[in-house]
């Protein structure tokens, strides 16, 4: 089974700060492929052309590929930051730009280093973070009498639920990391006397927010 990895949440996200007068603003991108990261730079300097600097990382699952750039910013103040960011959280599939709009005052090489790793830090955080493993998709039909019993059960088999039906019973659409539906159906059957059970619809990969 393949392992599962982190990458960004959101397709794109961004955030902003000043430092001493200059702008720095943090975008981030769910990217599969060089082309796609590369693409989003070459946006990010083709639009806004007035920034001073756009300093970037991105890293990429396959192949194991990590690019970063300084952008005429001092060697390694700000491309090396941003990529240490993007790998300290774990994640793959990813680019990150960080621009800036200088305000008149020198930060020094210690104050660029915490501004590009602040700008990549809080476009993380706008964006969140998604762990993509196999996950299996159960339906659980429920009487209306036993749906507390079983919403209670669920989280503590990491257990999602994804879509709720209200018909003759409640049918739950349910997300759970593969390989814990026997355990669950021995604590649904406990829980209700063996009138509620979940099926498995099908097995995939697919993410789940973390952060």
């Amino acid at each position: 089974m393949e392992q599962s990895y982190l990458i960004p949440f959101s397709a794109y996200a961004e955030d902003q700060f000043t430092e001493k007068r200059s702008k720095f603003i943090g975008r981030l991108w769910h990217v599969e492929t060089p082309e796609e990261a590369v693409s989003k730079i070459r946006e990010m300097r083709e639009t806004y052309r007035d920034a001073t600097h756009h300093c970037y990382a991105y890293i990429l699952r396959e192949g194991q590929l990590m690019r970063y750039s300084d952008d005429n910013e001092p060697q390694g103040t700000a491309g090396m930051p941003i990529l240490e960011v993007l790998r300290h959280e774990g994640l793959v599939d990813v680019c990150c730009v960080v621009t800036r709009y200088f305000g008149g005052i020198l930060l020094g090489r210690g104050g660029l280093v915490r501004a590009y790793t602040e700008g990549a830090k809080v476009a993380v955080a706008a964006s969140g973070v998604a762990e993509m493993r196999m996950f299996s998709l159960l339906l659980i039909a429920c009487p209306y009498h036993l749906l507390g019993v079983v919403q209670q059960l669920l989280p503590a088999h990491d257990c999602t639920v994804d879509e709720t039906d209200y018909g003759a019973d409640v049918t739950l659409t349910v997300s759970q990391p593969a390989g814990g539906l026997a355990a669950l159906n021995e604590a649904l059957a406990e829980a209700t006397a063996g009138q509620v059970y979940a099926e498995e619809m099908e097995c995939r990969f697919m993410g789940r927010r973390v952060k």
